[in-house]
């Protein structure tokens, strides 16, 4: 009996070997091979600067695929399978991903508010890491959205790039930490999985109410004061954070910022098993910017 691979199985095994040829090759690590083996799909060559047997090596793998056969959704979910295989083991903790599950869940909760408008909206990203969540928002989105993602760390960007590039979503990515001051008009949406920890940066942090009155700030508290912020009146803002953001020691000054500035819609608790640990279970905490009272606030029920 003849077992046919699937689409994102195909895709995958691309994107793995030639991951790992690069990471072998090239002397980089698997995720920056990943995002050059993006790069070369998406351009239809190969870009590194390499021997003419290792090119015509990655030439061979790239003449078995071709972008325009497979789905938005089969990219995004073959990119995310071999994204995770590339953080497996690695040490730094901010290279993590949004779990599909939720975000697929985002995305409905984001059509509910959002609903079937002809004109589009503005979303944005604080930490965009692979691309993955705003890859699955755009994707499912029932109206058209203008994404803009930041990232501070190099790798991640660059996948997010790739990401957005094989997709054929605009996605504005800038490489930045979004903590620091950022200039573009309000937006009308914020969706971000927020990092966890402390900000190291205290000459940035002093400019946020949420600040720490001795040592680090945490910067879960500043991306969210930076989101809200950065959001029209009116607007929504969906987070995905640790269960325990309302029970540190500046959760009190956090909560009293919240409520000032807009009004909390929730917080719904995500499976315990979906997480290895109980400290790194997550949350879904929806709130709406204080002003001008929108019309699809019942969506949501």
């Amino acid at each position: 009996m003849t077992v046919h691979s699937t689409n994102t199985e195909i895709l995958y095994t691309y994107f793995d070997e030639a991951a790992l040829y690069l990471e072998k090759h090239w002397n980089i690590t698997y995720l920056e091979g990943l995002a050059e083996a993006g790069e070369n799909l998406f351009r239809g060559e190969v870009c590194q600067p390499l021997t003419l047997d290792q090119k015509n090596h990655l030439l061979s793998e790239l003449d078995k695929v071709n972008i325009e056969d497979f789905t938005q959704e089969e990219i995004r979910k073959s990119l995310q399978l071999v994204v995770l295989k590339g953080m497996k083991g690695v040490v730094q903790p901010h290279h993590s991903m949004t779990p599909d599950a939720v975000s697929l869940f985002m995305s409905y909760l984001v059509n509910k508010v959002v609903g079937k408008q002809k004109e589009q909206v503005t979303l944005l990203d604080l930490a965009v890491g692979s691309g993955n969540l705003i890859s699955a928002l755009l994707n499912h989105s029932l109206t058209p959205i203008q994404a803009i993602g930041f990232e501070v760390d190099e790798t991640l960007v660059k996948l997010a790039y790739v990401n957005a590039n094989l997709q054929k979503h605009e996605l504005q990515l800038f490489h930045q930490d979004s903590i620091e001051p950022i200039a573009f008009p309000e937006v009308d949406l914020v969706v971000t999985d927020v990092p966890v920890g402390f900000y190291p940066k205290d000459e940035v942090a002093h400019e946020y109410q949420l600040k720490a009155e001795d040592g680090h700030a945490y910067i879960h508290h500043l991306m969210i004061e930076q989101a809200i912020k950065k959001t029209k009146a009116g607007g929504f803002l969906f987070f995905i954070v640790p269960n325990f953001l309302f029970q540190s020691d500046q959760a009190e000054k956090l909560h009293t910022y919240i409520k000032e500035e807009a009004n909390i819609l929730g917080l719904l608790q995500l499976p315990k098993t979906m997480f290895k640990t109980e400290q790194a279970g997550k949350s879904i905490f929806m709130i709406q910017k204080k002003g001008k009272v929108q019309s699809c606030l019942n969506r949501l029920y």
